[in-house]
């Protein structure tokens, strides 16, 4: 092409890649004008040019390569895709252009990748540039690095990351090339503005000239910080801001730039293989000067900056022991720098060991040499920076007290070190409640030293979190040591600020603004917390009563009224100022009387007085004036005590006025007259001084006497305060001591008095509370347990005392307080008493924990174990263990690593919540245990985790980067665990730790990974994460993934933010708001007055049972904690529950059907099983109602759901029943949980779901039973009367929702329960189902059933026992004697107890004297009826009256149907409607059946009423065929008769079409139902079942002739497999006409296959024959037939392979494969369905040959497919098929005679066809048609050597082929007659009913014999006879149901018909003339000699006698 013409021509993008240079250079100047013409970025033009942009600009031709960067240039500026091409194009820019001689080529490579970086896509561009970095040209080089200074300067330090570019600027400083030298050092330059010092660490390393000549340079910058010039697309709000500030000169300031920590800069260094080999054994050595020299080797190491993480626990422990036991103090000093060294290195990851360290340092402070105390000080200041302060608050605290000044000093100075790094947050009120009394001590300490520590450390408290937060707790201190502490904080300068003043203004908006921020910080506190809550204790743990109650706790520390003690002649002088003179006289006088009167003046003078006014302390003592509280009239002593109740209600009742009454209350509290005053005395005295004090002091003194009737009234009236007070700041520990003294008493009295008080504390504490008494007597325990379980399920009451003081004075910044995350739960965790068992982990224990011989080990840990058991509570201090235990979860043996577990578990439970510091050190590698291959081992690691988070709380785990290191693991069950749990856990909480952002890039690599699971995983956690993190940040941090990731990536973002889950709303304002309306803390009376007028449902201020916020009333004084947020998410739950989703519950159904989803059977709940379920009702609950059932943490939340979807059910009866299913699983999770509140809730839901869904006549289908019943029954075995007790009662009811019949088999089951209450308790309900039901209800079979019952008379649990004999016993009234063969085979011993119980039976043997069958029915009848009182169940003699009022009430509420659709589900299981319905109006509809004509007057009747109500057709049909599924068989017949006269009218027929499917489905749910239930069931007269059956048949026929091609392939299955179910059904050949019922059957799956479309019906064939062979269960005959229709469907293939839609088959057939593969297959019993298979798929290859295999397109992964090669090899054979046909071809075109050595050859190849497994059909073919042509063949000499098997084999073949061909050609003779198929269709139908009527039509019996006579008249009448057929002889009579299809029932079947239709053409006649007028051809088969009269009067007679 040297012509330039040829090129000019072609297009733009084809010049661009030509070879000749000119033409590409034309090409690029072209595409530039293009590309700066095309306006729309988004064009379809820009996509041309995507793959060529890199040839753009590494082009070889150095003028067109200058032209092709400048339209590149242009492309990435203007096209919208051009991001895509960023990766190749900057390496091709950096490889192929800065390496070019010209300045312009070079500048536009900078310009490109500027421009890349422009449009997003920063992060590939520097990658490459840095890539760059390293090439051998310097010219490359120094581009690279002045294009990353241009894009730092233009873009800034937050585009630009800076870290990758720091790492290698170094090596750059080194280069050989000055130009390299020089432009990084103008990269330093530019960099050290953005980050200022922080570029100097990385730095260090570089020449100390070129270092010398950085500083200048430095020197010289401007101090103002840099801006950004250029804007990334996404800035451009941004860039706008910049231009106007330009415009405007400059001056504003921006926000200043994040600081940069030059940490995150450094190189990670590792030093651990760096240790000298021989440090441990130095660090041990005798001689001081070899410890040093291992110390130094370590300092050595430890000083670089930045530390590679990894296990530093022996180097730790070495150094540890250093400090902690050398005598040399230079070693002491070295090793505490080391640590130092190391915390600094490792920072965050160096807190796994700071528990560890800092007891030791703190120990060490001892010494007094100020270069050791420095050095620790350096240590434990540097360790303080690893971790929390909470987690090392345990270590501090135990120092606090301290015998040695110095110690207490340095902690103290620790503290105040350590408060200047904290804020509001990180220093909450329980971190100062917990320091600050230990700050208290040591302010009046005598060391001065000691006391300035505390000074400065509360000072520097006071400083960071404000006067306010500290003042409460300093408010005992004197106002000298108030300003000193003010003094220091004064003083005190934290971080950032630049003086004290500035400080302490700053700090006070920020006090007010950081409630917000503290309560979402803790907010993740309450699973840690959770425990104390799901211990099983009831709901409110002190929230209705404690939370008021907390302020009032805090009060009286606060604000408590102080009193100094007075002399007793002060407060004579202070009474006589206020009381009468004669009151005063009289007060000691010895006549009571005058006593008496004393004590009335001093009762009006006490009531006239005024607060202020009163003397309290002053009367008191007057009181207590001799006789005082000895006083002996009982009078006087009433009004005593009644006037110090006045005096502590109406004064300023101090404690040390208290003091003086409480000793004469106690003593007066067992008193009978007095006792009353007393306690009254004593709760106005609790009410003054908090019951708290009042009840320690109350105890105390009492148990001090000996008097029990005063014990024990004093815990009767403690009891009774609890509840009116709340539980708030109660001293549990002192309590528990004097309780247990109590339940030790002699007096009965005082042990009663003390369980009950156990009563009411368990109410507030829960289950933790019963660990207090484990080591009592079991009988006094189970005394305990007795009284806990009647408190089970009730809420602590309101509180109503003591909130006088707290409520007024308090101010809102301390109500927000809630005693940090504000339950009950925390306390009782705290009062818990603690053992120290870090003595007992002795070193012995540690080294035999981590001993090499397993067995060692694993006593190390039985030890470990039992030594926790033995605690049961520990301190959080337990020695070496962590590491030990740590070691041990690695273990190469697995029952060691499961046991660790479980000691970790033992743990979590033992430590409670101080379990937070060992989190890093311990609870993450309990996540490294996630990642093992073991399943058990996986499933107890995460229940270890679970535990532990329940107790710690989620936010420890989530900070730092031990998480993410985690994920990090490229092990597929540890991400899939990991991610899991995530998901779990992150929804509840409201903050998360930012740390969580470094998972994100490790869950963008688990989208992508190789294992399925995990990518579900990562894509579920994805919209939580998402949640917290907020989308933007996620989606840039795509940025740093792979192009080939980052869009698959960000595709899946986005599916994630549509599906986002709604963060959960901080507390508003106040931590404590919020809490009371989640938590179910009280609100106040107004503000629940407005809530429950908002929103009754939430509230509960409906119907008693379902009000869990029975607290609702409120407290006095407390403001009403109502706020915006709380509003609007009251306003967000005021919506519909329940979200009607269309067909969602058939949709579920058919997922789990088809094993789309888990099917729900488990012994215990799977986390996957849980995950399934809520994304299942996602869809369709409420988005608060799920959060509320799914909560974590708060099970209360759980209680109040529940009570939200009781009060909704009238409401939403519609909702709830489409979401039926769902609502009963998340109720199964509930019987598997402990808490036993939850469970009373479930419970009395059902007991209301239930009744209301029988009143809706709605039954449950065996989809919503099978995954709810079992589970019920499990709680039939409940410990708990209560729960056994409505589980009963349940039962019951849901009989009335579900055939007991049904439920039978579920009580079955649970009889097999290794629980003996469980197995006692189904056998008990099996007994009254039997009596209320009969003994029907017994499946599968009454003998089979009582025979499993029998087997438990022989249990070893009496209660079994007994339970078994009464259910015999029922069984026994009901049928007597025939029990004992029921029951089969009994031993001796268990006979006599039979016969035993039998004899003392009162009740008499109703089958003794059976009655007629009608008065059995009536009898039965009323015994279906359930009894209305739900416990009647327990009843062995039902009350008949009960019943006989159910039954009147179920009659007077006849069920009428909202809309006319088809629920198949309640069809499907209506089984009981029959006799629940009222009894339809009896008309006589045995004329439907008759001969001629449909009775239209009573048909038709019943359509003008629908017709009025839907004026479409189509509505008026949907109605009919739903009627068809009706469980009553008149509605059934009468629906089946309209659609009949429907189709009989051929311009009414055609309404049917777009039915079928319905029609067909509510057939076979009929034909279901018929063979469920009415057969079963003994009361119907079977004629009445046989007349439905024969109007199923006829109207089936009608239809499969007209409009069966629209049956569907599902539809078509169903039906199937209905059919061949009837016709192997054993019960209708068994009774009279079942041999007709079931050839009319035959006959009609002979319609089905011929009429219904052959694609479909063939389909439904091989998935029917799939899922028979599946099925374990089926009957082997089942497949049998299916195999047999399939090969009717083969055998004429050739007809309808035009038809068929060879693509679904072969995927049909794929399928079938994938679930049997050939090996399978040939495993089976039988080779028929291997051989049918291969028939089909040979036949089908012989139809189409070689272009079968491009029918494959349905199949995925073809070349994986078995049947792809199967298909290959046929088609490779085919050439020998048709060989093989042509040669029998000729030998049937031969003449009749042929020598016998010829007959011999081809019988010979015959039988070996026949022998072969590949061609064994095709030889059977040969064969018959063989015996046709030569029918004296001898076979005698071919099948004498045979197997008996193979000569059945060979005649069974025949026989199926000879069937065939005779059925099909019989069908086309009968059409020959000139019948029309309409003609056809009605003598079918008509033929049929007369068979089924049961009755003749000439009145006489007519027996088959009459028939076949008949029938053989008739064929010889019409040339129909075939002489050939070999038939009688053959073969003997055989059973209909084993020969579908084959001859003796297709014969049978037919020839009847045609039989039938000889006796009755003439009754017919007058119809068949009306036929005959639609049809073309005369019909042959009427008899032209039928008297028309004759038969018209024997019709009437046959009528007449039918009436």
């Amino acid at each position: 092409m040297g012509d330039d013409s040829e090129w000019m021509k072609l297009p733009i993008d084809q010049k661009c890649e030509h070879k000749v240079w000119k033409a590409r250079l034309n090409g690029y100047e072209e595409a530039l004008k293009l590309f700066k013409r095309i306006e729309d970025e988004k064009s379809p033009e820009w996509g041309k040019y995507l793959g060529l942009l890199k040839k753009f600009v590494t082009d070889s031709n150095a003028v067109a390569q200058l032209k092709g960067l400048e339209a590149a240039l242009a492309y990435i500026e203007n096209a919208h895709v051009a991001g895509k091409t960023s990766g190749e194009v900057v390496s091709g820019v950096v490889s192929k252009v800065f390496n070019q001689p010209k300045a312009r080529a070079k500048e536009l490579g900078s310009d490109i990748c500027l421009m890349y970086m422009e449009i997003e896509r920063a992060e590939v561009v520097q990658d490459e540039l840095i890539k760059g970095l390293d090439n051998k040209n310097p010219k490359i080089v120094v581009t690279c690095i002045e294009t990353l200074r241009k894009a730092l300067s233009e873009f800034g330090s937050k585009i630009i990351t800076l870290k990758p570019v720091v790492k290698v600027l170094p090596k750059q400083f080194e280069s050989r090339e000055k130009a390299v030298r020089d432009e990084a050092k103008l990269l330093a330059v530019e960099i050290y503005k953005w980050i200022r010092d922080a570029l100097r660490p990385p730095l260090q390393g570089i020449n100390s000239v070129q270092l010398k000549e950085l500083e200048e340079e430095w020197v010289k910058l401007p101090t103002a910080a840099p801006k950004q010039s250029r804007f990334l697309r996404s800035q451009q709000a941004l860039k706008a801001k910049f231009e106007q500030q330009q415009a405007a000169g400059g001056d504003e300031d921006d926000e200043p730039a994040p600081q940069v920590d030059p940490y995150e800069l450094l190189e990670a260094v590792e030093i651990l293989s760096k240790l000298p080999k021989d440090f441990y054994d130095k660090i041990e050595a005798k001689k001081w000067q070899e410890r040093k020299e291992a110390l130094e080797a370590v300092e050595t190491l430890a000083k670089n900056p930045k530390l590679e993480n990894g296990d530093f626990g022996d180097l730790v422990r070495a150094l540890r022991k250093v400090i902690g036991k050398d005598a040399n103090v230079m070693l002491v000093t070295l090793a505490a720098k080391c640590v130092a060294g190391l915390a600094a290195g490792l920072r965050k990851k160096f807190g796994t060991y700071a528990g560890h360290v800092v007891p030791t340092i703190l120990e060490k402070f001892k010494e007094k040499k100020p270069q050791v105390v420095q050095a620790l000080q350096e240590a434990i200041d540097a360790i303080f920076l690893t971790t929390t302060l909470q987690n090392i608050s345990e270590d501090v605290l135990g120092v606090m007290d301290n015998k040695n000044p110095s110690i207490k000093q340095q902690a103290s100075l620790f503290l105040a070190r350590s408060f200047r790094h904290c804020t509001q947050a990180t220093l909450p009120k329980s971190m100062l409640k917990a320091f600050c009394p230990a700050f208290l001590k040591q302010v009046n300490d005598s060391a001065p030293e000691v006391r300035d520590a505390a000074y400065e450390a509360l000072g520097t408290a006071m400083k960071v979190v404000g006067e306010k937060a500290v003042n409460p707790f300093l408010a005992d201190l004197d106002k000298l040591k108030l300003d000193k502490i003010k003094e220091s904080a004064d003083k005190v300068e934290l971080p950032g600020k630049k003086g004290g003043g500035v400080g302490a203004e700053k700090k006070a908006p920020a006090a007010k603004a950081a409630p917000p921020a503290v309560a979402p910080a803790r907010s993740s506190g309450p699973p840690k917390k959770a425990p104390a809550a799901k211990l099983g204790g009831p709901p409110k743990k002190g929230k209705p009563a404690s939370a008021p109650s907390a302020k009032g706790k805090k009060c009286p520390e606060t604000k408590e009224f102080v009193e100094t003690e007075l002399s007793i002649e002060v407060c004579e002088e202070r009474s006589a100022a206020v009381l009468p003179a004669s009151c005063m006289q009289l007060l000691d006088s010895a006549n009571w009387k005058e006593r008496l009167a004393s004590m009335e003046e001093f009762q009006k003078a006490v009531e006239q007085m005024d607060k202020s006014e009163m003397p309290c302390q002053a009367l008191v003592r007057m009181l207590a004036k001799k006789p005082g509280w000895k006083e002996t009239n009982f009078q006087v002593m009433q009004m005593k005590l009644h006037i110090v109740g006045l005096i502590a209600q109406k004064g300023s009742f101090s404690k040390t006025s208290a003091f003086v009454v409480l000793d004469g209350l106690v003593d007066k509290i067992g008193d009978v007259k007095c006792g009353g005053k007393a306690k009254e005395g004593l709760t106005a005295t609790a009410e003054a001084c908090s019951l708290p004090w009042t009840a320690e002091q109350v105890v105390s003194m009492v148990f001090a006497q000996k008097n029990p009737k005063n014990q024990a009234e004093t815990l009767n009236w403690l009891a009774n305060a609890m509840k009116e007070f709340g539980f708030a700041g109660i001293n549990v520990k002192g309590f528990i001591n004097n309780v247990k003294t109590a339940l030790g008493a002699t007096n009965p009295a005082v042990r009663t008095a003390a369980i009950t008080l156990l009563g009411v504390m368990y109410l507030y504490m829960g289950a933790p509370l019963r660990m207090f008494f484990e080591d009592e007597k079991p009988a006094l325990l189970k005394q305990i347990d007795d009284e806990f379980e009647k408190m089970q399920g009730q809420s602590p009451p309101t509180a109503f005392r003591g909130a006088r003081k707290g409520g007024a004075e308090e101010d809102g910044e301390e109500a927000d307080e809630q005693e940090e995350d504000g339950g009950g739960a925390p306390d009782v965790m705290d009062l818990l008493p603690r053992t120290d068992i870090s003595d007992k982990i002795t070193q012995d224990i540690v080294d035999k924990v981590g001993d090499k011989n397993w067995k060692i080990r694993k006593e190390g840990l039985d030890e470990v174990a039992a030594v926790i058991s033995e605690a049961k509570f520990i301190q959080p201090s337990i020695g070496e263990l962590p590491m030990a235990l740590k070691g041990r979860l690695n273990d190469s043996n697995k029952i060691l690593v499961q046991q660790t577990l479980t000691i970790l578990q033992q743990i979590a439970v033992a430590m409670g919540p101080a379990l937070k510091q060992h989190v890093k050190n311990l609870g993450m590698p309990i996540i490294t245990v996630l990642g093992d291959g073991k399943t058990n081992v996986r499933a107890a690691a995460m229940t270890t985790l679970q535990a532990w988070v329940e107790q710690t709380g989620m936010k420890d785990w989530l900070e730092g980067e031990d998480l993410s290191e985690e994920l990090k693991r490229e092990n597929p069950f540890l991400r899939q665990e990991v991610l899991g749990w995530l998901a779990e856990k992150l929804p509840a909480m409201r903050t998360v730790p930012s740390d969580l952002m470094l998972c994100v890039p490790y869950l963008y690599s688990c989208l992508e990974d190789r294992n399925g699971d995990v990518r579900k995983k990562a894509q579920d956690a994805l919209p939580i994460f998402m949640m917290h993190l907020g989308y933007e940040k996620m989606l840039k941090a795509t940025g740093k993934l792979k192009p080939s990731s980052k869009e698959p990536v960000s595709a899946l973002l986005e599916k994630a933010r549509a599906v986002m889950p709604a963060k959960l709303a901080p507390p508003p304002g106040k931590a404590g708001a919020a809490k009371s309306v989640s938590g179910g803390a009280p609100a106040a009376k107004s503000g629940c007055f407005v809530s429950c007028s908002d929103n009754v449902s939430v509230l509960s201020c409906k119907p008693p049972h379902f009000s869990p916020l029975s607290h609702c009333q409120g407290v006095l004084g407390k403001k009403a904690p109502v706020t915006k947020a709380t509003a609007k998410d009251e306003e967000d739950r005021s919506g519909v529950i329940f979200i009607l989703v269309p067909n969602g519950k058939e949709q579920r159904i058919k997922e789990e059907k088809g094993l789309k989803v888990l099917k729900w059977n488990f012994n215990t709940p799977r986390d996957e099983y849980v995950d399934q379920l809520k994304t299942q009702m996602s869809t369709c609950f409420a988005r608060w109602l799920q959060d509320e059932l799914f909560h974590a943490s708060d099970f209360q939340r759980q209680v109040k759901a529940i009570g939200v979807m009781g009060e909704r059910m009238e409401d939403e009866l519609e909702g709830t029943v489409s979401c039926l299913d769902l609502i009963l699983k998340w109720f199964t999770l509930r019987f598997f949980e402990t808490n036993s509140t939850v469970l009373m809730k479930v419970l009395e839901y059902l007991k209301l779901l239930f009744p209301t869904l029988s009143r809706e006549n709605y039954h449950l289908n065996e989809y919503e039973a099978s995954s709810f019943i079992p589970y019920l029954i499990l709680k039939v075995g409940e410990s708990k009367d209560v729960v056994r007790k409505d589980v009963r009662a349940i039962l019951t009811m849901l009989c009335k929702v579900y055939p007991a019949s049904k439920v039978f088999p579920f009580l079955m089951d649970g009889t097999k329960s290794k629980n003996s209450k469980q197995r006692a308790e189904c056998l008990e309900e099996l007994g009254c189902l039997i009596e209320n039901y009969g003994m029907n209800v017994c499946q599968p079979t009454p003998a089979k059933s009582m025979k499993e019952i029998a087997v438990h008379i022989g249990d070893r649990d009496n209660s079994v026992r007994n339970a078994a004999l009464n259910t015999v016993l029922a069984v026994y009234n009901v049928c007597g004697d025939q029990v004992y063969k029921l029951i089969g085979n009994l031993s001796e011993k268990e006979m006599s107890m039979l016969e035993e119980r039998v004899k003392r039976s009162a009740k008499k043997t109703p089958a003794a004297a059976p009655p007629p069958a009608r008065q059995a029915a009536e009898r039965e009848r009323p015994q279906r009826e359930h009894p209305s009182n739900p416990n009647a169940t327990f009843m062995r003699k039902p009350a008949h009256q009960a019943r006989a009022q159910n039954a009147v009430r179920e009659h007077s509420h006849p069920s009428i149907p909202k809309e006319f659709q088809l629920d198949l589900d309640m069809i499907e299981n209506d089984h009981t409607r029959v006799s629940e319905l009222p009894d339809l109006v009896q008309h006589k509809l045995d004329e439907l059946l008759e001969p001629i004509m449909m009775p239209e007057p009573k048909i038709r009747s019943v359509s003008p009423h629908f017709d009025d109500l839907h004026n479409s057709t189509a509505s008026t049909i949907n109605f009919v065929i739903s009627q068809v599924a009706s469980g009553d068989i008149n509605t059934s017949i009468q629906a089946l008769a309209q659609i009949d006269e429907v189709l009989r009218q051929e311009d009414k027929a055609e309404a049917m079409s777009g039915h079928i499917d319905q029609f067909l489905i509510a057939t076979f749910m009929q034909l279901r139902l018929i063979y469920n239930t009415h057969m079963a069931d003994d009361r119907l007269d079977k004629k009445d079942i046989f007349k439905l059956y024969s109007c199923i048949i006829g109207n089936m026929l009608s239809v499969i002739g007209s409009v069966s091609k629209e049956a569907s392939m599902g539809v078509l299955k169903d039906l199937m497999h209905g059919l061949i179910t009837l016709m192997l059904d054993a019960r209708v050949e068994d009774i009279e006409d079942g041999q007709q019922l079931i050839r009319s059957v035959n006959l009609l799956v002979v319609r089905v296959l011929e009429k219904s479309d052959q694609t479909n019906i063939l389909s439904a064939l091989l998935v029917l024959l799939q899922d028979s062979l599946t099925t374990s269960s089926g009957s082997p005959m089942f497949s049998e037939l299916v195999m047999k229709c399939l090969w009717r469907m083969i055998r004429f293939l050739p007809e309808t392979i035009n038809s068929i839609n060879l693509d679904r088959i072969l995927l049909d057939v794929h399928n079938f494969m994938k679930v049997f593969p050939k090996e399978k297959l040939k495993q089976l019993k039988s080779d028929v369905p291997h051989r049918t298979l291969k028939t089909l798929l040979h036949t089908l290859c012989k139809l189409t040959g070689a272009k079968i295999l491009d029918h494959m397109s349905m199949i995925e992964n073809k070349n994986d497919s078995e049947l792809e090669a199967h298909l290959r090899r046929v088609v490779k054979h085919s050439g020998n098929f048709s060989g093989m046909k042509s040669d029998r071809g000729t030998e049937k075109g031969q003449d009749d005679r042929m020598s016998k050595a010829k007959v011999s050859d081809i019988l010979s190849e015959i039988f070996k066809k026949i022998g072969s497994k590949e061609n064994t059909k095709e030889g059977l073919t040969e064969l018959y048609e063989y015996k046709q042509k030569y029918s004296d063949a001898d076979l005698e000499p071919f099948l004498r050597n045979t197997s008996q098997f193979f000569q059945s084999y060979v005649e069974r073949g025949l026989r199926v082929i000879e069937s065939e061909r005779e059925g099909k050609g019989r069908i086309q003779r009968l059409k020959e007659f000139g019948l029309s198929p309409k003609t056809l269709t009605n003598f079918y139908r008509c033929t049929i009913e007369s068979m089924l009527s049961g009755l003749p039509l000439n009145g006489e019996e007519m027996k088959p014999a009459v028939y076949y006579e008949r029938l053989k008249i008739l064929r010889q009448r019409q040339g129909l006879e075939n002489n050939s057929r070999q038939e009688e002889g053959d073969s003997g009579p055989m059973r209909p149901i084993t020969s579908l299809l084959s001859k003796p029932s297709v014969a049978s079947s037919t020839d009847m018909l045609q039989s039938k239709l000889s006796q009755l053409k003439e009754s017919r006649e007058s119809h068949f003339q009306q036929e005959q007028s639609h049809s073309h051809s005369p019909t042959r088969c009427s008899s032209p000699s039928a008297n028309l009269d004759d038969l018209k009067k024997r019709l009437e007679r046959i009528k007449s006698n039918r009436q």
